[in-house]
């Protein structure tokens, strides 16, 4: 059995690192950075690194639109699709900032209420939108459009200036953002919310845009993620599929049946977002508890032979680094153990 941890967000930026981590014990992940074979590759998203290592072609963009379009019961066909995420865009003095769908609710009704004024906006101009999930809306689109965007992972807790769609065709893609804007901001659905005190629907972050994939990569016999990205990978590829469990004890014990070869993906997600947003405290406590559920349990499991080897991969804005290692590697003493912030 081996496992690959995709861990985004594990390394805070390394500015402040030092006074964010003090005080904060993690014997068992130091351990394992310190004792593992490292390398370090150029940047890439977390979308990036799953695709290619699902052996997924990039397009324009990653093409993962079509991929979780199908994982949420829709069928891609040969049209060209963009993920068409429902955002609050926060006015923050200077900034435009982008927040992701996770940190607000949103029923069923309020999103086939915003989809149908979008299409009844843009259905003109060969566009048709979907919410075949209540926080995963889809763009169906008429023909391939010269545009390369950002995925939502890349924009949250940024200014969306700078960030927009760019290629020959990105003025139109300009206009059809700030139109999206202002119609979801006098929505009826969103003057609702605002007398709710929630946040408001106000726009759309269009990405992941392509036409179905081929899926050829077969790294992984086992995903286990709540990441839809990930989910929807391993499933076109035929690997077994299914919800993160609570810790790596819960995840040893579902594998405890198997025979033969394993390969396990394992996406613990939850730092990159408390990253993005400069949330201190809230990225201390999940590291905390990623140290106690999983690091701890996996790291003892290697020890004991239970494992064969952990793969820890940190995809984000900085240098990817992957870090590589076997049972035999936890005893190289050598090999001092150093603060997180030493392995960025």
């Amino acid at each position: 059995m081996h496992c690959t941890l995709l861990i985004p967000g594990l390394f805070w930026p390394r500015e402040t690192a030092a006074a964010v981590l003090r005080g904060l014990e993690l014997p068992a992940l130091t351990k394992l950075l310190a004792r593992a074979r490292s390398q370090h590759f150029p940047a890439i998203t977390p979308e990036g690194w799953l695709c290619q290592s699902f052996e997924v072609g990039r397009q324009h963009d990653w093409p993962l639109a079509p991929l979780t379009l199908e994982l949420d019961g829709g069928v891609a066909g040969d049209a060209y699709w963009l993920r068409s995420d429902p955002v609050h865009i926060k006015i923050e003095r200077n900034r435009l900032t982008v927040v992701e769908s996770t940190s607000f609710d949103l029923e069923v009704d309020e999103a086939d209420a915003l989809v149908h004024a979008l299409n009844q906006q843009f259905s003109a101009d060969g566009m048709t939108f979907f919410a075949y999930a209540c926080k995963r809306w889809y763009l169906k689109l008429s023909r391939v459009p010269n545009v390369m965007t950002r995925a939502l992972s890349e924009v949250a807790g940024r200014d969306v200036r700078g960030l927009l769609p760019t290629g020959s065709e990105s003025m139109a893609w300009h206009r059809i953002f700030n139109e999206s804007q202002m119609l979801l901001h006098d929505h009826p659905v969103n003057a609702a919310r605002e007398e709710r005190g929630e946040a408001a629907v106000n726009s759309v972050w269009l990405w992941g845009g392509g036409t179905r994939p081929p899926v050829r990569g077969r790294a992984f016999s086992h995903v286990w993620s709540d990441d839809v990205s990930a989910t929807a990978l391993g499933a076109a590829a035929g690997a077994d599929t299914a919800a993160l469990p609570s810790d790596g004890a819960t995840l040893l014990q579902s594998a405890g049946g198997e025979t033969g070869t394993s390969s396990h993906l394992v996406v613990l997600d939850g730092l990159d977002r408390a990253t993005a947003f400069q949330d201190a405290e809230t990225w201390r406590e999940r590291l905390a508890a990623m140290e106690a559920r999983w690091f701890g349990p996996l790291v003892s499991a290697l020890q004991r032979g239970r494992i064969e080897g952990i793969a820890v991969v940190v995809p984000g804005a900085a240098p990817c680094c992957r870090f590589d290692a076997a049972r035999t590697d936890l005893y190289k003493v050598w090999r001092s153990v150093k603060p997180l912030s030493a392995y960025a």
